[in-house]
C-alpha cells in the first residue's frame, strides 16, 4: 500500500517522471531509453545488476549529469537542463552509494545545514545558527527520529558506517523535499542494522515520494509498493513486487531463484518477513 493516497479525478499524481532518457559515455550505452513514473506518495525500488545503469539514472534525475536524449519531470515541470541545487530546491533530495558528509562537521551541523533553506533562512555566516530557535527544534525532531541524539556534538568521522547512512537519510529529509531518491541505503549493513534503517525510510518517506536503489531483495519485497527492473540500461518490467517476482524476463536477468523465496508479507518482530532468511544481496 502507498504511504500517502494522492490522486487526481484522472488518476495517480506523478511525483517524478523520466521520458525516453538516454545516456552514453563514450562508446558505452548506459541508458537507453528508459521510461519511469514516481507516483506521489509510493515508494518505487529499482533494481538491476551491476553496471544496468541504476546509479547513472539518480545522476540524471537529479541533475549531476546530463541526459543525451529524453527529459526529466518534478511535479510536471521539466528539470531535465536543472543544475543540482536548483532541483534540490524544487523538492528532490537524493543520498549516495557511499556517504557524501564533512568528516570534521558534527552530526547536529548537518542537520542545521540540511534544515537551513527550508525554514526560510540563508547561509549568512556572521549569524550563528544556534541561535537560530527554530533550526534547533527541526535538528532535534530528526535526531530523535534518526536516533542519533547522543551522537549529537559527534564528528561525522567518528560515527559507525551504519550511522554515517542514517544521518545521510536525515539530511535528504531535513531538506524538506516531497521526493528522495536513495542510493543502496543498507548497503554494507548487518540483518539488525538493515532492520534499523528500513524503519527509518518507512517512518521518514511517510508523505514523500521514494525512489529508491537496492542489492537487498528482503528489503525491496518488505518496502517497495511498486518494483523497476533495469538490465542493460532499459526498463523490462515495473509492477507490483509479486508481479515482478513472477515475470520470466526479470527471473532470468536478475532474481533468479530468489523469486521463489521472496518475503510474501510484512516483517515480523525480528524484521524478517515470512520466507525470509536474512541478507539477499544480489
Amino acid at each position: 500500500m502507498m504511504n500517502s493516497g494522492f490522486m487526481s479525478a484522472a488518476g495517480p499524481v506523478a511525483a517524478l517522471r523520466v521520458h525516453g532518457v538516454h545516456k552514453r559515455f563514450g562508446r558505452t550505452h548506459v541508458l537507453q531509453g528508459v521510461d519511469l513514473t514516481l507516483t506521489a506518495g509510493e515508494r518505487l525500488a529499482v533494481i538491476g545488476p551491476n553496471g544496468a545503469g541504476k546509479s547513472t539514472l539518480f545522476d540524471v534525475i537529479s541533475g549531476r549529469s546530463r541526459a543525451d536524449a529524453g527529459s526529466v519531470f518534478l511535479h510536471g515541470r521539466d528539470i531535465t537542463r536543472r543544475p543540482p541545487h536548483a532541483i534540490s530546491r524544487l523538492g528532490l533530495t537524493r543520498s549516495f552509494q557511499t556517504a557524501q558528509l564533512f568528516p570534521t562537521v558534527s552530526v547536529v551541523d548537518h542537520l542545521r545545514c540540511a534544515v537551513l533553506w527550508r525554514l526560510g533562512h540563508r547561509y549568512t555566516p556572521w549569524r550563528p545558527m544556534r541561535a537560530l530557535a527554530d533550526v534547533t527544534q527541526a535538528c532535534d525532531a530528526l535526531l530523535d527520529q534518526l536516533a542519533l541524539a547522543h551522537r549529537r556534538d559527534t564528528l561525522a568521522a567518528h560515527l559507525s558506517y551504519a550511522e554515517q547512512r542514517m544521518l545521510e537519510i536525515g539530511l535528504c529529509a531535513g531538506v524538506g523535499g516531497d521526493v528522495m531518491l536513495l542510493d543502496e541505503p543498507t548497503a554494507g549493513m548487518s540483518q539488525s542494522e538493515s532492520v534499523r534503517v528500513v524503519e527509518l525510510i518507512r517512518t521518514l518517506s511517510v508523505g514523500r515520494s521514494l525512489l529508491l536503489i537496492e542489492h537487498d531483495m528482503g528489503v525491496v519485497f518488505r518496502l517497495a509498493d511498486r518494483i523497476a527492473v533495469l538490465a542493460r540500461g532499459a526498463v523490462i518490467a515495473c509492477d507490483t513486487p509479486e508481479r515482478v517476482r513472477a515475470h520470466q524476463d526479470v527471473r532470468a536477468a536478475y532474481l533468479g531463484d530468489y523469486a521463489d523465496n521472496a518475503p510474501a508479507g510484512p516483517p515480523d518482530a525480528t524484521g524478517a518477513a515470512p520466507g525470509d532468511g536474512g541478507d539477499h544481496d544480489a
